[in-house]
């Protein structure tokens, strides 16, 4: 008996230890997640300003954001304009960068930091580089446009061109895609290549039979973070264009900036954010339930399920 508590006094304290390690992470995220989602959504259902009283109006923002204001449909269309069309632009380049650089050739790992390199520079650099780079006056993609014999677009300064322009801009971070593709790539058996070569497969047939199959939860995984991140893209439009010309690249999160941070409407805001969060919960669950259709899993096959 006196063994048996002295067993669960030292339980105890091992859970007390448990609780007293994970403490920081459980304060720090009631008070940088929790807490301020719960204000988000009790501002969501007032008229808020902070510089008159706040009033509590119920639905009203959601009702005006979904049939009443045009900078809400016309922000939501930018940005799923966007997403559609850099998401799987982005995973095609990051997958054909990391097919010709998964081999062990000299100076290899080099070409691959190379690559990676432009991903880790900070968002606000990237868009002031790409700037320049997309000034229709001096910048190096018309000069180089020029010498092709090629038209020069104004990129930036046009309605047509400007979304467009941001999407090309967002294939500079293909480097970290391209990361997570080597690692899939590394992770295919090289026995089911042997075995296809045995067959007389050419490149383009071990890649549609083998590769393909066997990185599709690394394409899983890329598509999801990509349409998040993309559904979430902000530094670009706010520095590079601030929202124009007319409202071309007015992305959500940016016109959610203006509500907050411009007008001073937190409580409208707060709405829009709630909004964000709900169509980007149905596009990944969307994803994860199309997942068991396109997405093969070999401890899944190996355990009969």
């Amino acid at each position: 008996m006196v063994a048996e508590s002295l067993r669960l006094s030292q339980r105890a304290k091992e859970e007390i230890a448990g609780y007293l390690f994970i403490s920081p992470w459980v304060v720090g995220f009631i008070a940088f997640t929790a807490g301020p989602m719960a204000i988000s959504l009790y501002l969501s259902l007032c008229r808020a300003d902070f510089m008159t009283p706040t009033v509590f109006v119920g639905l009203d923002n959601y009702r005006n954001i979904l049939f009443h204001d045009p900078l809400f449909t016309k922000s939501l269309a930018n940005t799923a304009y966007y997403s559609f069309i850099s998401v799987p632009l982005g995973i095609a380049l990051g997958l054909a960068i990391a097919l010709l650089l998964n081999a062990e050739y000299f100076g290899m790992r080099l070409f691959r930091t190379v690559y990676y390199l432009p991903s880790v520079v900070s968002g606000v650099a990237v868009a002031l580089l790409w700037q320049w780079i997309l000034n229709p006056q001096f910048g190096i993609m018309n000069a180089l446009l020029a010498w092709l014999g090629l038209p020069q677009p104004k990129w930036l300064f046009s309605e047509q061109w400007a979304k467009p322009a941001l999407i090309i801009m967002s294939l500079w971070g293909a480097g970290g895609s391209m990361m997570i593709f080597l690692a899939g790539l590394r992770g295919v058996p090289q026995e089911l290549y042997e075995a296809v070569s045995l067959d007389g497969a050419n490149a383009i047939a071990r890649f549609r039979s083998i590769t393909l199959p066997m990185i599709t939860p690394t394409l899983f995984f890329t598509l999801v973070t990509g349409i998040i991140g993309s559904f979430q893209v902000f530094t670009a439009a706010f520095i590079m264009t601030a929202g124009g010309p007319n409202n071309a690249t007015l992305m959500y999160v940016l016109n959610l900036y203006n509500q907050a941070f411009m007008k001073y409407h937190f409580g409208y805001a707060s709405g829009l954010a709630w909004i964000l969060l709900f169509i980007i919960l149905a596009l990944t669950l969307l994803v994860f339930k199309s997942s068991a259709m396109w997405v093969y899993y070999e401890a899944e096959v190996k355990a009969g399920r």
